[in-house]
């Protein structure tokens, strides 16, 4: 049986959920814009006072949404990465379910890479959820650096996709040229590592 204290801790995760996952709706609906905390407070049934015991502010939210998204993220690309047949289909697998996951969720991508956050990308001081997200590159391109920097190729690996799915998402590159452009990706990585 649980304790007062463990059921109100109880409750105020499910209402931190709650919340978190309303943002989240209501930005993929509408656009970041309209995720406010009046918006919110209606979308959930809870006084705007409620909403900031749990969060200071909408950039609060955004980072709270942001770093769910980034560990959805996480295990979409480990299971591309280890589900691959070698090296090289697992850098297809990887790139591919990172820009089919920034096209199927553009307001939370944009929460993850885009908005302003309190995440502490590329630091000793990370947080082990992006730690975990950017060790997925390590080990998919790791196989395929040869002589190169492992990390320099991991990174300009994520910042070539993330490069793609922003274009992408604005409209800015012609859809029917994906496929093409995913494929010189792969092999400009695979090819350079010879």
């Amino acid at each position: 049986m649980s304790t007062p204290q463990q059921r109100r801790e109880r409750e105020r995760a499910d209402r931190h959920r709650l919340i978190v996952r309303a943002a989240r709706e209501l930005a993929e609906t509408e656009g970041w814009a309209a995720v406010t905390t009046r918006r919110l407070s209606e979308a959930v049934a809870y006084s705007q006072p409620v909403l900031y015991s749990h969060f200071a502010g909408k950039d609060a939210i955004v980072t709270a949404v942001a770093a769910d998204g980034i560990e959805e993220l996480t295990g979409a690309l480990r299971a591309a990465r280890t589900g691959a047949d070698g090296p090289v289909a697992a850098l297809t697998a990887l790139a591919t379910t990172y820009l089919d996951f920034a096209r199927a969720h553009p307001a939370l991508y944009e929460a993850m890479f885009v908005q302003r956050t309190a995440l502490e990308f590329a630091t000793d001081d990370s947080p082990e959820i992006l730690k975990a997200a950017f060790a997925e590159f390590l080990l998919t391109v790791g196989p395929l650096a040869g002589d190169r920097d492992t990390d320099t190729l991991a990174e300009l690996t994520w910042s070539t996709l993330h490069g793609l799915a922003t274009l992408d998402g604005s409209g800015r590159l012609r859809p029917e040229l994906a496929a093409g452009r995913l494929e010189l990706l792969v092999d400009a990585i695979v090819s350079g590592g010879r």
